[in-house]
C-alpha cells in the first residue's frame, strides 16, 4: 500500500468500484438488443486507469471477454493516446487481434473527464449474433469471409456519432437494427459506469483514481504473488486430445512454477487449422489465466496486477497463437477448453484439489432462415441459443449439469428462442447416464429437440465438441458420455460446420456430460438411489 494513501479510504473506493462495474454490467444487458447478451450475460464491463491498466471488472461476463478486454484497452491507448482524446469520444473495435479473438465481439472504450483531464476509461465488451460474411462459425478459411472487421477507431467523437460507420454496418449484416443497438448499448453502459465515478470521486474528494488504483493493483500483484510462492516448485505437462473441425486437435501444454513466477507453454499443440476455430492470442491468455485463477488466488481481485503474475505462451503457427488473417470465428470451440488442460497441470502440483475434466466448450448454435427469393420475412431470422453440458465432478462434490464452466454464461430461456424465431424447442431435458461414474459423479448433459414452426428448412451453424473425444474422469472416476448431433429422422451430423434441417425434420443435439471422480464403488448408496430416483441414472451400477 502507498504510504500517501489512506488504507481505509482506498478499501472504500475500491468497494465502490465494484458496485460501479457491475451496475455497468447490468446496464449492459438491461439494453442489449442481442438476446445472448440480454439473457445469457455473454459480456464484459470493466473500468481502467489512465495507462489502460484494468482494475475492476464485473463479476457479470465471460472471462474470455474480461481477460481479453483487459489487455485490449492498452492497444486502443497505443491509437489513441489519453491526450488526444476529448470528452464525449468513443472508440470501438471487433479486430480479433486488439479485442477479444472474433468478429461477433464488438469492445467499446469510452474515456472519463473531470475538470477538463481524463481520469479514467471505462470498456465494455458484448456478442452480436451476426456482423456478415458467412455468419458466426467455423467454416471460414481466412478472416475475410467471417464478416465486417472494423479497426480501432471512433463510434463518437466529441459527442457526435459516426454515420458513416454505422451505415457501412447496416448495409453489411442481416439484422441491423440488433447490431446497431447493441453499439448504442455498450456506450450507454460506459456512460453509467462514468456517471456513478463522478459520484465517487466527488463522494471521497479526489480528483482522479490513478493513485488509489495503483495501490489496488500492487496489492493485489502481490496477493497472487505470495499465492504463487506457495505452490511446489517444478514442471507439470498435461495434454488433451479434442475433436478439431475436420482432424482431432491436441492441447499440450507445461506448466513451471519457480517461486512467484508461474509460466505456461503451450509448445506442442497442434498447427493452426484451415477452418475457423483457431484462436488469437489474446483469448488464449484469456482462458489460461483463468484456469491457473480457478485454484490459485481465487479469491484476489482479478485485474491487471493479479494477471501479471502468469505468464503464458504459445509458438506461433500453433493453433492458440492463430495471425492474421487465419479464420478465427469459432476460437471459443478450442480455447474453452484451456482451463481443463491448465487443471490438469494443477492436479499434479496440488493432487486432490481440482475437478475433472467436464464439456468445458458451450454448444452455441446459430439457426439461420433459408432466405431467397419467395421466402417471407420471417425466414430470415439468426438466433444464437446457449446450450451447456455437464461440468467435471468436484473433489468432494458432483459435477453440475448443464452448467457453462469456464465460460459462466447462462442459457437462452426456451421462451426467448421461440419468441424471436419461428423456432419450436420440444425437448429439452437432462441427459440420463451423461455424467462419468464415481465416487462423485460427473454433471448431466442435456437432450434439445428442435424443429420449425411452419415444417420449413432451416439451417444450423454448429460449433461443438466433445464427440469423438469425451471429458476424462480422475482419480478412477469414468468419462462422460459423448455429445451427438443428428435430425430424429436418423442421419448423423458433424459436430462442426454449417448444415441444413431439411424441411419437416427434427434436430436433436445431446451435450456431454462431464467426467467422474474416484472409485463408483465408493460412492454413497443413499446417492446412488437419488440418482435412479430422479432419472439421472438408469439403474445402480
Amino acid at each position: 500500500m502507498m504510504p500517501s494513501l489512506d488504507p481505509i479510504k482506498t478499501q472504500l473506493v475500491w468497494n465502490r468500484l465494484l458496485a460501479i462495474v457491475e451496475e455497468q454490467a447490468q446496464t449492459l444487458m438491461r439494453t442489449a438488443f442481442s438476446t445472448v447478451v440480454r439473457e445469457a450475460g455473454d459480456l464484459s464491463a470493466g473500468v481502467f486507469n489512465t495507462h489502460g491498466l484494468m482494475l475492476a471488472q464485473a463479476v457479470t461476463g465471460t472471462p474470455g471477454h474480461v481477460n481479453a478486454m483487459a489487455s485490449s484497452v492498452g492497444k486502443f491507448l497505443a491509437k489513441y493516446p489519453v491526450d488526444a482524446l476529448r470528452p464525449g469520444d468513443v472508440l470501438l473495435t471487433n479486430d480479433p487481434w486488439d479485442g477479444t479473438g472474433h468478429l461477433n465481439d464488438f469492445t467499446v472504450v469510452t474515456p472519463v473527464f473531470r475538470n477538463e483531464s481524463c481520469v479514467a476509461l471505462f470498456a465494455s465488451t458484448s456478442h452480436i449474433a451476426d456482423v456478415g460474411g458467412r455468419g458466426f462459425g467455423p467454416d471460414a478459411t481466412e478472416v475475410f469471409e467471417e464478416g465486417l472487421n472494423i479497426p480501432i477507431g471512433y463510434l463518437f467523437r466529441e459527442g457526435q456519432l459516426d454515420e458513416t460507420l454505422m451505415t457501412i454496418l447496416s448495409a453489411n449484416v442481416r439484422d441491423p437494427i440488433v447490431a446497431e443497438g447493441d453499439l448504442y448499448s455498450l456506450t450507454a453502459c460506459n456512460d453509467a459506469g462514468a456517471d456513478q465515478l463522478m459520484g465517487t470521486l466527488t463522494d471521497f474528494d479526489l480528483e482522479g483514481i490513478d493513485e488509489v488504483g495503483a495501490a489496488i493493483l500492487s496489492t493485489s500483484e502481490s496477493a497472487m504473488r505470495r499465492e504463487i510462492e506457495a505452490l511446489p516448485d517444478g514442471r507439470f505437462d498435461y495434454q488433451m486430445r479434442i475433436d478439431g473441425y475436420d482432424e482431432p486437435v491436441d492441447l499440450v501444454v507445461s506448466m513451471t512454477i519457480a517461486g512467484a513466477e508461474l509460466v505456461l507453454d503451450f509448445a506442442g499443440t497442434s498447427p493452426t487449422s484451415g477452418y475457423g476455430i483457431n484462436v488469437p492470442m489474446p483469448y488464449t491468455e484469456a482462458y489460461a489465466s483463468f484456469g491457473v485463477r480457478c485454484l490459485v488466488g481465487n479469491d484476489i481481485p482479478n485485474n491487471a496486477g493479479s494477471l501479471r503474475t502468469i505468464s503464458v505462451t504459445a509458438p506461433e503457427g500453433c493453433i492458440l497463437n492463430a495471425e492474421s488473417p487465419r479464420a478465427v470465428s469459432a476460437r471459443h470451440a478450442i480455447g474453452q477448453m484451456l482451463p481443463d488442460v491448465v487443471l490438469g497441470c494443477l492436479e499434479q502440483a496440488l493432487p486432490g484439489r481440482t475437478p475433472a475434466e467436464g464439456a468445458s466448450c458451450i454448444w452455441n448454435p446459430v439457426f439461420l432462415g433459408v432466405g431467397g427469393a419467395g421466402n417471407t420475412a420471417a425466414d430470415n431470422f439468426v438466433i444464437n441459443p446457449i446450450f451447456n453440458g455437464g461440468t467435471g465432478a468436484r473433489p468432494h462434490k458432483d459435477g453440475l449439469s448443464t452448467t457453462a464452466f469456464p465460460s459462466g454464461v447462462r442459457t437462452t430461456p426456451t421462451e426467448i428462442n421461440e419468441v424471436t424465431s419461428p423456432l419450436v424447442i420440444w425437448r429439452k431435458e437432462y441427459r440420463p447416464d451423461s455424467g462419468g461414474e464415481g465416487e462423485h459423479r460427473g454433471g448431466l448433459g442435456q437432450t434439445i429437440e428442435i424443429s420449425h414452426r411452419q415444417g420449413a428448412a432451416f439451417y444450423v451453424s454448429k460449433m461443438f465438441d466433445r464427440i469423438q473425444f469425451p471429458a476424462r474422469g480422475r482419480r478412477g472416476g469414468g468419462d462422460g458420455a459423448a455429445g451427438r448431433v443428428y435430425l430424429k429422422e436418423g442421419a448423423d451430423l458433424p459436430g462442426k460446420g454449417k448444415d441444413l434441417v431439411p424441411a419437416g425434420s427434427t434436430l436433436v443435439l445431446e451435450t456431454p456430460g462431464g467426467g467422474g471422480m474416484g472409485d463408483r464403488s465408493a460412492r454413497d448408496p443413499d446417492k446412488v438411489q437419488a440418482d435412479v430416483d430422479g432419472g439421472l441414472v438408469s439403474k445402480p451400477k
